[in-house]
């Protein structure tokens, strides 16, 4: 347990450091564009004195050095400054939506995660037959496809030909739980579409690659039967990679939805982010992108702790 904990701390501290490069990127990046923001955010007929009490309020006339550690070491207390466009604190904006996109990432990991599992080992059990054949092609089809086209097609196939499902997903606060489920179904399934490709893949290819290991032919030798060889004795043992694959995906699920909710009209944490590029409203934007990041080092870091656990072999060096 010690090697574990070990191995938690040095990822923490990697990961504290790659957020630490991020957030310097993040800001050099926002600050790198073009134009007066003030003049961006109120227009061109805004007077000198309304101009001079924006750049105020924005410190943008500190040195750029100076608002980034203003900035980052808010942020670190969880306090990201206030909207430039509204005045609203950047929480309060971030909250809601970053509890829609969890709940989104949430509904299509529950259908995504055991849907490619159980393909995966049902195409490793069924190598080189049509239905393994015809799986590639379908989840290589999925992988080549962008989010946006795959969302298109849902929509018009499911909601504009058939009218099963709502093209644009609007959320209210009085709507029951499977009016929820509904109306963010056609999101949900256009994400499933993108990730149970990439994890089917990776099941098919960690079975098929322990299927000649020598415990694997001595439990054939012994009459066992395929399938059972399979979910009993290969794939406890490709947990590791799987897991991998699986976690990476979920940061996908969190952090790529910038395209899918903007499809949908989705309030969640990616349509805030577009919303305020387009607004020049760089607080939010700085705020989104910190916690694209952090999500997906955490994950990546739930990853390795997983795939460590799993697999004892993973805690030596050699």
């Amino acid at each position: 347990m010690g090697d574990v904990l070990d191995i938690i701390v040095k990822r923490l501290a990697l990961g504290a450091v790659t957020l630490l490069v991020i957030s310097i990127i993040i800001f050099g990046m926002v600050e790198l564009l073009p134009g007066d923001v003030a003049q961006a955010i109120l227009g061109q007929g805004a007077t000198a004195e309304n101009l001079a009490a924006l750049r105020a309020r924005l410190g943008l006339g500190d040195p750029a050095i100076v608002r980034y550690f203003d900035w980052l070491g808010g942020a670190v207390l969880g306090d990201f400054g206030r909207s430039a466009v509204t005045d609203t604190p950047v929480g309060d904006l971030i909250g809601p939506r970053f509890a829609n996109t969890l709940f989104l990432a949430c509904y299509a990991a529950v259908i995504a995660v055991p849907l490619a599992i159980t393909l995966g080992v049902i195409v490793a059990l069924l190598r080189n037959t049509i239905f393994d054949r015809v799986a590639n092609v379908a989840t290589l089809t999925a992988i080549s496809s962008p989010e946006f086209f795959l969302g298109y097609i849902l929509i018009l196939y499911l909601s504009v030909k058939t009218g099963y499902f709502p093209a644009i997903a609007k959320l209210s606060s009085d709507m029951t739980f499977l009016d929820l489920l509904h109306r963010t179904f056609l999101p949900a399934l256009t994400m499933v579409l993108v990730v149970v490709a990439h994890m089917m893949r990776m099941t098919r290819a960690a079975i098929i690659n322990l299927l000649a290991s020598p415990y694997i032919e001595m439990a054939r030798v012994k009459g066992m039967p395929a399938w059972k060889v399979i979910v009993k004795h290969a794939l406890p043992n490709a947990w590791a990679p799987i897991i991998n694959v699986i976690a990476l995906n979920l940061a996908y699920l969190i952090t790529g939805v910038v395209l899918v909710e903007f499809v949908f009209v989705y309030p969640g944490i990616g349509q805030l982010l577009v919303d305020s590029v387009t607004k020049r409203d760089f607080p939010i934007v700085q705020a989104c992108c910190l916690i694209f990041a952090a999500t997906f080092i955490l994950l990546n870091l739930a990853a390795d702790v997983l795939s460590i656990l799993t697999n004892p072999r993973l805690r030596h060096k050699k």
